[in-house]
């Protein structure tokens, strides 16, 4: 019998001549639902062979990295197959062999490069650091909520605190872990820059007064902590070329502590907690002057951020409001695509009830992945129905833009939504609940605001969708997800 270790042994063993081989790839990571890789070069790969593989439910490329969605659960079991087949094998760089064709043309490494505007490989850069993050992120979020629950009902007084020391200690510390994942991804020695970006967070610095004014640990937050290692990777790499070899094990380390240290009191906190404040502040103002404008466009347009990849720029942006205000008030906003998403397929499923050809298809695949549909993890269904049919994408769209108004809404009338945790969405957003009107008074909104999606995005598909000429008209090599 095939177990899910099996399974992902496999995939893993597919997945990996089609992207080059182990020596083509230089990194490996997963998120909630893609494995991400960095290849040396993304010529010797053959992505319409990749997007077609059985399990595997986009490619999503941007320059050398490559984000192949696998969905929620199997992405990890195939992440660690995927490193023990690559890793003993991989070596730092290594060219195209001579004489070998490019799978799919010598013009593509070119394209690529012209396609990697500095925006986008700055906001795929930002996203390593903090992907990371994002399963500390969740633990930690659900046992706060948990903790908020039982201190608010007063109920086992003697574990809270201890339940609040686990739940609250990441979060307290998450400019050194920031500090740590910016000098590795940007060249540096990860201790130094998690030494640097520890300095924003160390009580001392209520000592210290930059500017004309006292510091207060914590200030920036994650941005101070970012700055703060960047600047720790360029001294050390400065120090590098110039200190001599005898004295660099000494000299360095020393001196890119002390200089960007001091760069980062005397000028990086003040510098970030001042754009932090900002953060907060166009946040709340937004939703509260223009809410139900700003929660349709949020909502209407983060399924696209999510199908390019792009969504895990917003994870400083969240953090930032978290740290300064408990929550993020984007979140739920953006949440709401998922719940247009859950509506348009639902729909397509009702309309495709009497097909028995395709629609069956199809209907098996909504089955399939409208669990994690409901509990926030879109891209299967991306991926597996909307986008391939086409319309119903948008009308997914629309139905995320009329939930992201509905709460918009209510925060131009006082009531703000937010979470205390980012990563689960949909459903899982529940225990993660916070706001300025009480856990009830939050729940309702953010329920209506789902039931609002679910509603629109159904409709909307339903009648405008083209669902069956759609699916009539699909080629079958165009959905890889048909079974």
């Amino acid at each position: 019998m095939s177990t899910p270790k099996d399974s992902a042994h496999d995939l893993a063993a597919a997945i990996l001549p089609l992207v080059g081989g182990p020596a083509n790839v230089t990194s490996v990571a997963h998120c909630m639902t893609r494995l991400r890789l960095t290849l040396t070069d993304p010529t010797r790969t053959d992505e319409d062979s990749l997007r077609a593989l059985p399990g595997v439910l986009g490619v999503v490329t941007a320059d050398d990295t490559w984000q192949v969605v696998l969905g929620p659960g199997v992405v990890t079991r195939v992440t660690a197959e995927f490193q023990g087949l690559t890793e003993p094998e991989r070596r730092p760089t290594e060219p195209a062999a001579a004489g070998r064709p490019a799978v799919r043309g010598a013009g593509l490494r070119e394209d690529r490069r012209r396609d990697a505007t500095p925006l986008r490989t700055a906001l795929r850069r930002l996203a390593a650091v903090f992907v990371p993050l994002i399963p500390a992120l969740i633990g930690c979020g659900i046992l706060a909520g948990l903790n908020g629950l039982l201190v608010n009902a007063g109920l086992l007084p003697g574990l809270t605190p201890a339940l609040t020391a686990v739940a609250s200690a990441f979060m307290a510390l998450i400019p050194v872990f920031v500090g740590l994942n910016t000098a590795k991804e940007f060249g540096g020695t990860p201790a130094l820059g998690g030494a640097v970006a520890a300095v924003v967070v160390f009580p001392g610095v209520a000592k210290v007064t930059a500017l004309g004014v006292h510091l207060s640990p914590g200030q920036g937050g994650v941005l101070g902590a970012l700055a703060a290692a960047l600047l720790a990777t360029r001294v050390e790499k400065w120090c590098r070329g110039r200190v001599p070899d005898a004295l660099d094990v000494l000299l360095t380390p020393a001196l890119t502590v002390l200089v960007a240290g001091l760069g980062t009191l005397y000028g990086i906190m003040y510098a970030a907690g001042a754009v932090s404040t900002a953060i907060g502040t166009a946040a709340n103002w937004l939703l509260a002057t223009t809410g139900a404008v700003a929660g349709l466009v949020l909502g209407g347009l983060f399924l696209p951020l999510v199908m390019l990849g792009l969504h895990q720029a917003l994870i400083p942006i969240h953090t930032t409001l978290i740290d300064q205000q408990g929550y993020t008030v984007l979140l739920p906003v953006l949440a709401m695509a998922g719940a247009g998403q859950v509506g348009a397929a639902v729909a397509v499923y009702v309309r495709l009830r009497h097909d028995t050809s395709l629609g069956a298809s199809l209907r098996t695949t909504i089955r399939s992945a409208l669990p994690a549909g409901l509990l926030g993890v879109g891209e299967p269904l991306v991926y597996g129905v909307s986008l391939p049919l086409g319309r119903p994408f948008l009308t997914a769209c629309a139905g995320g833009a009329a939930g992201g108004a509905f709460i918009g809404f209510f925060a131009m009338l006082g009531d703000r939504v937010g979470a205390s945790a980012i990563g689960p969405s949909g459903w899982a957003l529940f225990p993660l609940l916070a706001g300025n009107r009480g856990l009830g008074v939050t729940a309702a909104i953010y329920a209506g605001g789902l039931l609002t999606g679910y509603t629109v995005g159904f409709a909307a598909t339903y009648a405008f969708g083209g669902v069956r000429r759609a699916a009539a008209t699909a080629a079958p090599a165009a959905l890889p997800w048909v079974p």
